[in-house]
């Protein structure tokens, strides 16, 4: 039903585009007709908006992907260093999220692990929304950052690496067997804000799928049994995804996006000294204006990589 409700969403918008560049085409032909330039500049402005929304969803077009309709999950990893990576990984949450916002999509906070002095070590969200997987699935892999560390009292220059993780939200038309025998399961108390009860009680929930070494967590619920049921959806998710990249991989030779965090990894870097500019590594598309990227404009790097923009 929701395949359905997806598919009479994307006719009725081919239809309305349909009609509207009939309208804007008559209204041209009326204006040459009639010799008036006003309804001449408004015709050119109405189809110069019609040629960027199409293009707009020639792209969503491309997101026909197995999984590219669903919602994600979306993990974000520091690297080694400490405070610095931590603060970085953090950063890179706060970029998602707004990013999320400015397309509508809701966000959970699936997962929050802190850091010790600032930052976090990890942290997974899961964003819902039309497409959300399609759009994202390019985020995962390695983002570098450099910058003059706030934490260093000489002012020096760091670099500082943090891994993002991708994987597609499934549902129950999509099986995924999961042995108990294959599982352990941990619980232990929840870190940081959240009241005294989920910090008192073992309400976090850990499962490691032996055979593959995936490992997911959640304390987002109080309810134990309830962050069971998370985890366990996002270890069918991640096991599914898996077997998505195997498949991609036999098809195209790619090797798995998801990699060291650390030089020679990256996808993309951030560069706030002693210039600005972000660059993803891939196609070689680049931004000078850093920080609008970090407040969550990243959909020009997203289209790159689909193929709308080129470098």
């Amino acid at each position: 039903m929701r395949e359905r409700a997806q598919i009479e969403q994307d006719i009725k918008k081919c239809l309305a585009f349909e009609n509207e560049y009939k309208d804007a085409v008559t209204l041209a032909e009326l204006a040459d007709e009639e010799d008036d330039p006003d309804a001449k500049q408004e015709a050119q402005k109405t189809i110069a908006d019609l040629y960027e929304r199409s293009e707009a969803y020639r792209l969503e077009s491309l997101l026909s992907g197995e999984a590219d309709r669903n919602d994600c999950f979306l993990e974000i990893h520091a690297g080694a260093g400490g405070t610095e990576a931590q603060d970085w990984a953090q950063m890179l949450v706060r970029m998602y999220t707004m990013w999320a916002g400015d397309r509508g999509y809701s966000l959970e906070q699936i997962e929050e692990s802190l850091g010790e002095e600032a930052g976090i070590k990890s942290s997974t969200l899961k964003i819902m929304g039309a497409r959300a997987y399609g759009w994202l699935k390019s985020e995962s892999g390695v983002h570098r950052l450099v910058r003059i560390s706030p934490f260093d009292s000489n002012a020096r220059r760091h670099t500082s690496f943090a891994s993002v993780y991708v994987y597609p939200v499934i549902d129950d038309t999509i099986e995924v067997t999961v042995e108990e025998k294959d599982l352990r399961i941990d619980t232990y108390r929840a870190s940081g804000a959240g009241g005294q009860h989920i910090n008192k009680t073992e309400s976090a929930v850990r499962i490691t799928h032996v055979p593959t070494g995936i490992i997911v967590q959640c304390q987002t619920d109080r309810s134990q049994h309830k962050n069971k049921a998370t985890a366990m959806s996002m270890l069918r998710a991640r096991i599914y995804e898996m077997e998505l990249k195997k498949r991609e991989e036999q098809q195209k030779g790619l090797n798995s996006a998801k990699s060291d965090i650390g030089w020679g990894r990256q996808i993309r870097s951030y560069v706030l000294h002693p210039y600005q500019m972000v660059k993803d590594l891939r196609t070689n598309y680049e931004k000078g204006n850093a920080q609008a990227v970090l407040d969550g404009k990243i959909d020009e790097f997203l289209l790159s990589y689909l193929g709308g923009i080129e470098a």
